[in-house]
């Protein structure tokens, strides 16, 4: 099986590329691809359907390959950007962006609430860093789960005071983001999380053997020559820099990064580069697939996804649970 997983895996990944923008509230026929289409539907597979497929499946490889490396590091299934508090730090810095008011960009192209965003996840990922570092004798990864778990829990409870506190218009705004969605229009927000699938993709992929030798313990990973602090540290900088573009576009997606290194597993196997690769295309068509099932199911409303794949990543999470009791 494991032979023509890869296969398998970029067919899936292609058919669905292709079928997706096509499917929606507004249904475009295929045929309307050589026989021609009128300037609405036109409008409306290149203005919103295109990008909108193509931000979900970066923002989704993002996440999943986020997830695979905060697994390796931690050693424990369970751990993932928005487990570990990194997406709720995140999505802690754009909350207060929009709350304060502030508008501004850098050169046009990076705009604050994103900045804000990549802050408040570098807050959270110190934070755990620092507690870690703080027991006699390092970190361990327990002491990192926990404290990930606890700055989740301070962050959100930050997340809630400033909603409490703001007014209706705001409050809406930030309930809203806080759901998860993809609204994209146009393809200004591909230039800044293309470049972040890109960097932690290389990351991830580089760090491979290492991030094998991390699973096995950092004991046997820092007598294999491996630098375990300087690599948990740049693995860290660089999850929040992607967690926090990919947030501070879409909202906090929330269990992405926990289901889909899971389901890699078991068609490629444990080497990490193999699984880089699978989860950069699987983690996409996941969230591509959820995509346009949020906004197809029920039309013409729409479910925003971060809602869906919470539906989904809770049951997923509870059957992990009852196979690891077992």
């Amino acid at each position: 099986m494991k032979r023509f997983a890869f296969p398998l895996l970029i067919s899936f990944f292609v058919l669905t590329m292709l079928i997706s923008p096509f499917i929606g509230a507004q249904t475009i026929p295929f045929s309307t691809l050589y026989n021609g289409m009128d300037e609405g539907l036109f409008n409306i597979l290149w203005e919103l359907r295109m990008p909108r497929v193509l931000l979900g499946w970066t923002v989704g490889s993002i996440l999943a390959i986020c997830g695979m490396i905060f697994q390796a590091m931690f050693r424990n299934p369970l751990a993932s950007p928005d487990m570990l508090g990194v997406s709720t730090g995140a999505a802690c810095g754009a909350v207060l962006y929009i709350r304060f008011g502030f508008a501004f960009s850098i050169m046009g192209i990076v705009p604050g609430l994103s900045i804000f965003a990549f802050i408040g996840a570098l807050l959270a990922t110190s934070a755990i860093y620092i507690a870690g570092n703080l027991r006699r004798g390092g970190m361990s990864e327990a002491t990192l789960l926990l404290a990930g778990i606890a700055m989740s829990f301070l962050f959100g409870s930050i997340n809630m005071i400033v909603q409490y506190g703001s007014g209706f218009v705001d409050s809406f705004r930030m309930m809203r983001w806080s759901m998860g969605g993809l609204q994209a229009i146009g393809f200004s927000d591909l230039y800044l999380t293309f470049p972040a699938l890109i960097i932690i993709f290389f990351v991830a992929y580089v760090a491979g053997p290492e991030l094998n030798l991390f699973v096995c313990g950092e004991d046997i990973a820092a007598s294999r020559g491996v630098s375990v602090n300087a690599l948990r540290r740049i693995l860290f900088i660089s999850v929040s820099l992607a967690v926090g573009i990919a947030v501070s576009i879409c909202g906090p997606i929330g269990f992405v990064g926990l289901m889909v290194p899971h389901i890699c597993r078991k068609f490629v196997g444990t080497d990490h580069r193999r699984l880089a690769i699978a989860s950069l295309f699987f983690g996409g068509t996941f969230l591509v697939i959820c995509d346009t099932a949020a906004r197809t199911l029920w039309s013409p409303a729409e479910v925003p996804v971060g809602v869906l794949t919470s539906c989904i990543g809770s049951i997923f999470f509870l059957v992990l649970l009852l196979r690891a009791k077992k």
